[in-house]
């Protein structure tokens, strides 16, 4: 118990403790490449390193990796150090280590490649849960199940534009009578005219939503960094943290929940119960990097996500009354 209690207590000042840097190599070397003579592990004038061996099957993996921008040293030790420490980790960055760790942005769509890579099949099992998972495809296909037209009347489903005179469009499981005026951009529902136009913007933006879900889930990270500063601007242990920095954090933090993600998804493909878990592994490194304890840390998180659910509530509200008035009135 005594030793266990020893590990721990060398496991936390590991954490705490910020990355070192290799101290400079006192040997003199002579570059292989352009025969500059130099102290230190690198050459000063093109850059190569000192130490450079034959080649073996480890310097191949890393120079294949590398192919993809993963073969630095810092992405292997920012995978680690957001498993283990992401929060002192994310400090670190902030205060200026940013050589040590790879970029956080770069990181964040790579991250997504690979989530995707094996929600599509790259698992243990081998099996493919995009389909079952991606719920913008599932809504994107109830949306176009809601405007399509009648099966049974053999219409042609592409556009509502293109509906036929006396014929029928079925919305929500309902069949309304739909007639076209002359004007081919004019459709007539219950004896009132609406743009063809119109609905054929509403649903190109909304599957253009669907269909751009890393650029979503970037915006929505983006606005939720927003009310989460409010809360969490005023700390101890991060005082003058700026919204940039924040942001910052926050994309950090979503990479480590990615990378969860991938983990789980790999053994267990098809649990959502490692989603579940890296969403509250998040609490970690805003504990960490604010210094709040857990569970002033959680309600500061649990209010973020209320004032944004109020604020997304009164815009969709707003939006709808707009939207009501402009069809009822104006059209």
């Amino acid at each position: 118990m005594e030793q266990l209690r020893d590990k721990y207590k060398s496991f936390k000042a590991w954490q705490i403790k910020p990355h070192e840097v290799v101290k400079l190599s006192a040997e003199k070397h002579v570059c292989a490449t352009c025969g500059t003579e130099f102290h230190g592990n690198y050459c000063p004038r093109c850059g190569q390193k000192a130490a450079i061996g034959r080649y073996s099957f480890k310097s191949a993996f890393l120079l294949f990796l590398d192919v993809w921008g993963l073969g630095n040293r810092g992405m292997f030790r920012t995978i680690r150090d957001l498993l283990l420490r992401p929060g002192y980790m994310i400090r670190d960055y902030l205060s200026g280590m940013q050589m040590a760790y790879f970029p956080p942005f770069k990181m964040f769509f790579l991250a997504i490649a690979l989530s995707v890579l094996v929600s599509s099949g790259f698992n243990i099992r081998m099996m493919n849960t995009l389909e079952k998972t991606s719920t913008s495809k599932q809504l994107k296909k109830g949306f176009d199940h809601s405007l399509n037209i009648d099966k049974e009347d053999n219409i042609d489903k592409k556009s509502l534009s293109e509906v036929a005179i006396d014929d029928t469009l079925n919305i929500t499981g309902k069949s309304i009578p739909v007639k076209k005026n002359e004007n081919s951009d004019i459709l007539k529902l219950n004896g009132k005219e609406y743009s063809l136009k119109f609905f054929d913007n509403i649903k190109k933006i909304y599957n253009w939503v669907l269909d751009n879900d890393t650029l979503l889930q970037f915006l929505l990270l983006l606005v939720l960094s927003g009310p989460m500063y409010f809360f969490f601007r005023k700390n101890k242990k991060f005082p003058d943290v700026r919204y940039s920095e924040f942001f910052v954090s926050m994309v950090y933090i979503t990479n480590m929940m990615t990378i969860i993600d991938i983990i789980g998804g790999f053994f267990l493909p098809g649990n959502s119960s490692v989603a579940i878990l890296a969403s509250a592994l998040s609490i970690i490194p805003l504990k960490q990097l604010y210094g709040y304890s857990y569970s002033k840390t959680l309600f500061k998180v649990c209010a973020s996500f209320a004032t944004l659910i109020i604020a997304a509530a009164l815009l969709i509200a707003i939006v709808s009354v707009l939207g009501w008035l402009y069809l009822e009135y104006i059209l």
